[in-house]
């Protein structure tokens, strides 16, 4: 049977989404992390790792359960979202002056499309627009009449803040604005780039409230003059005339008190001047037809067609998601460059892919992680052989270097380098499972020791792990107290996160980007209901 799955079901999903971030981490809640990983994404060591061309182009994500566990593998360090870092979102439209503007219309449809954009719906027309103070608008009259069906261009941008619809400049070019809301400072922060801005985050909060509670249930704003017809004129007091105005012209329909002022220009319904809305209109059409009607009577002609444009329910500016098609959600992160205020993350290292995961679990437990930032990277705390009369700032370990050490008889742990302190001499490492052409460690993953032989990959020398570094997280350098952001036992610290716990439910692929000291790293997903 035909069928569709209709926008509203859409906003709902988008919705839902949103309000599945409040009250993250408390019990029954859901934590949602950003990610970033895929160091050396060039490497074809490892099974399903990397290409050799990669970035030439950019390889898509592949969504299958066997791909899940390699994008962990190669998971850096994460961000926790908040819902102060989520916002539905729609595109971005400034105001342009020149540009003909669609406006709200509840009839767009596979049979009617959008006039400038052609679209089937809606929300895939250009009807709202941003301004250079960052106000939304929405166009409720683009200038539309017998002559311009498809309307006018917009000469006059919009600048008001009030909750009445109102032209802009002198009104000649026939638009009607009304505003919906202003994008705060810290919203257009995070959430604006250049193909999108955020909806509020709550709709009839202190800062909308003016705005939703002027809404009315079907209260109409626009007719549109569709045929201006002929042979009209008004009789007032006795004086015929083909051309005068007349209001009081009744909006029929299954509302009540709407009205339209009507201006005939020889013969011609030239212009409306005023409307009156009402209340309750689900549909309506005009009454032009003889009658007395403000003082004055009405003589018909003929062909005269109006439309009248019903408005969304509760009225427009009563919800904004409905209204403007808030689908779309934005998360956002942000990455910082001072390792030393977030050890969690790593710079001197390459990112391939930005991510996102769901519900991850803190390292050797079942608890929901609910750290602010975390690492999925394990650690080493090295320190040269005594008799060797180096320190570690004398010692370089490079990103993505093969490292390698002899746990046991026949036995070797693998790793590659995420990065390397030689002022903490703390090294941290990750071990993607399948080491496909390095045959004597093929799908083995075996832990670093503390009581062990050399890490191997140093230059000049291999450094040993520092067993005595126990139990701390922090260490002292050049008289400053350093947090290492885990905690060290024997030398070793594990991972914030439990790995292959939770859901990755975001993959992106990009071409390499080497995080430095001079850098930060904003993300910004838009997924789309």
């Amino acid at each position: 049977m035909p069928a569709i799955i209709t926008d509203q079901y859409r906003i709902l999903n988008a919705e839902t989404f949103v309000d599945s971030f409040v009250g993250i981490g408390t019990t029954g809640n859901n934590n949602y992390y950003t990610f970033l990983g895929h160091p050396n994404p060039k490497n074809i060591d490892v099974k399903n790792y990397g290409a050799s061309d990669w970035g030439n182009p950019v390889p898509n994500p592949v969504d299958a359960f066997d791909q899940e566990n390699f994008y962990y593998d190669s998971m850096l360090f994460l961000k926790k979202v908040t819902s102060n870092d989520v916002r539905r979102v729609i595109p971005r439209l400034d105001w342009q002056t020149g540009t003909i503007y669609e406006m709200y219309r509840n009839n767009y449809s596979s049979t009617n499309l959008t006039p400038q954009t052609k679209s089937t719906t809606l929300y895939g027309s250009n009807y709202f627009v941003l301004n250079s103070e960052f106000n939304l608008y929405l166009c409720i009259n683009n200038g539309s009449n017998p002559d311009n069906p498809n309307g006018q261009k917009s000469l006059f941008e919009p600048t008001h803040t009030n909750t009445v619809p109102q032209e802009a400049g002198n009104g000649s070019d026939g638009y009607l604005w009304k505003f919906l809301y202003t994008i705060s400072p810290s919203d257009i922060v995070k959430f604006v780039t250049t193909t999108y801005i955020p909806l509020p985050k709550e709709w009839g909060d202190t800062t909308t409230s003016n705005i939703k509670d002027a809404a009315v249930d079907g209260k109409i704003e626009t007719v549109v003059i569709k045929n201006g017809g002929s042979g009209y004129s008004i009789d007032d007091s006795g004086t015929v005339s083909s051309t005068g105005t007349i209001s009081g012209i009744p909006i029929t329909g299954d509302g009540t008190g709407g009205t339209v002022t009507i201006n005939i220009n020889s013969g011609v319904v030239e212009s409306i001047s005023g409307v009156v809305g009402g209340t309750g209109y689900t549909y309506a059409s005009v009454r032009f037809e003889a009658g007395t009607f403000g003082g004055k009577t009405l003589i018909v002609g003929t062909g005269a067609e109006f439309e009248v444009v019903i408005p969304p329910k509760g009225g427009h500016g009563a919800d904004i998601y409905r209204e403007l098609g808030g689908f779309r959600v934005m998360l956002y992160s942000k990455y910082d460059n001072n390792v030393d205020d977030v050890p969690d993350y790593v710079l001197g290292n390459d990112f391939s892919r930005v991510g996102m995961v769901k519900n991850p679990l803190q390292f050797g437990g079942t608890d929901l992680l609910n750290n602010t930032t975390a690492t999925n990277l394990s650690a080493l705390k090295l320190k040269p052989d005594a008799s060797s009369g180096l320190t570690t700032s004398n010692v370089t370990y490079s990103p993505n270097a093969l490292i390698t050490q002899k746990v046991g008889v026949g036995s070797t742990a693998v790793g590659y380098v995420a990065s390397w302190n030689p002022d903490t001499g703390i090294l941290k490492y990750y071990q993607p499972v399948g080491f496909s052409t390095l045959s004597s460690y093929s799908y083995k993953k075996l832990d670093f020791v503390g009581l062990g032989t050399a890490i191997t990959g140093g230059s000049p020398e291999n450094l040993i792990v520092d067993t005595s570094f126990n139990n701390q997280s922090s260490i002292v350098v050049g008289g400053k107290n350093v947090s290492l952001g885990q905690t060290f036992n024997l030398g070793k610290a594990s991972p914030d996160v439990k790995k292959y716990s939770g859901e990755i439910i975001y993959i992106d692929n990009r071409a390499p980007v080497t995080r430095t000291s001079s850098q930060k790293e904003e993300v910004k997903i838009v997924i789309e209901f």
